[in-house]
């Protein structure tokens, strides 16, 4: 039997995707694991670590452009090897007014910038940031290729309710680019309707909402995966009303659970629902959310139905295992 080829993964495992992209990498190569630093002595180690890693690995593969992939892709070229980095989210993003991406924040951006111009090449996982790549003039070659979404752990299942269901985790910076302030502010107008703001509490923000909040607001704080799949069965709407969405995991997941999509207009957003939901084309926008929700409420399971199809069709796990394991074999 030929010797597996090894590659030195660099990414955070606390990211759903990243862990997914693991477990489709062992299952066909040698795969050595480094993730971020997370001390200052971490860090005083940490490039030493990674040359180690790189020298002795065949390619690098990298999550998300910064000071984490900096010294993959820079040994990567220092021993010849490729370097492959997968990109779509706060690394390419410029977004002042909420104080959002690496690119408005010179040290974050110092290092995106190196990771995205030295990569051999570039993953976009959404449209939406192969035209932000495009509007950087980043001249690296690139391959677009959706997030994968497992269909068969993520489900419809049972009666729906009328629950109308958001998940972000609880913290000062989420309030406006996850949309978080506004759905809570929004439940009041449904009195009679729960409203479920699932996500790790990470800040004394959750005051402030909790505050804000009407009566049919509940706040779950950290959960497993079993209680949030049985809430995407459950909940006959999911909102995502972000200022910005590199893609929307779980959006997608909601949807494979037959959730109604309500949504914005923002960022990869309208990729991943395409014409399975409820659009608001104005940010925060009250009239339209409430029209949008009410349609939601109102509407049969069959739109439900259809959303998950539309995930299953263009997001599957199998897809982009297919794709990532032809692109690495070539490149290596």
């Amino acid at each position: 039997m030929a010797k597996k080829k090894k590659i030195c993964f660099v990414g955070s495992l606390s990211h759903t995707f990243v862990k997914r992209d693991l477990e489709i990498l062992i299952k066909h190569f040698d795969v050595d694991v480094i993730e971020p630093p997370s001390t200052i002595f971490e860090w005083l180690r940490y490039p030493s670590k990674v040359r180690k890693k790189v020298k002795s690995s065949d390619i690098v593969f990298g999550w998300f452009a910064g000071w984490h992939s900096i010294f993959g892709v820079y040994f990567s070229k220092i021993y010849k090897k490729k370097s492959l980095v997968v990109v779509g989210g706060y690394d390419i993003e410029y977004m002042p007014e909420i104080d959002y991406g690496a690119l408005t924040n010179l040290k974050e951006k110092i290092a995106a910038k190196y990771v995205l111009k030295n990569s051999d090449l570039l993953l976009p996982f959404s449209d939406y940031a192969v035209n932000n790549l495009k509007k950087m003039n980043i001249k690296t070659d690139f391959n677009k290729i959706y997030i994968g979404c497992n269909s068969k752990k993520y489900f419809i299942k049972g009666k729906k309710e009328d629950i109308v269901l958001t998940v972000g985790g609880v913290k000062k910076n989420n309030l406006k680019r996850k949309g978080l302030e506004f759905f809570v502010r929004i439940a009041k107008y449904f009195p009679k309707i729960r409203f479920v703001l699932a996500g790790k509490i990470k800040d004394d923000s959750i005051d402030y909402l909790k505050s804000i909040a009407s009566d049919n607001v509940e706040f779950t704080d950290f959960i497993d995966d079993t209680s949030l799949i049985d809430l995407y069965q459950k909940s006959k709407v999911y909102c995502q009303l972000s200022y910005q969405e590199g893609f929307g995991l779980s959006l997608a997941e909601a949807m494979l659970c037959g959730a109604i999509p309500v949504v914005n207009r923002r960022g990869s957003i309208q990729e991943v629902v395409g014409d399975t939901g409820f659009y608001i084309n104005k940010f925060e926008d009250e009239k339209e959310t409430i029209n949008a929700i009410k349609k939601a409420l109102n509407s049969n399971i069959e739109i439900g139905i259809k959303a998950r199809h539309w995930i299953e069709d263009n997001y599957s796990l199998e897809k982009r295992e297919y794709k990532l394991i032809e692109i690495i074999n070539k490149i290596i």
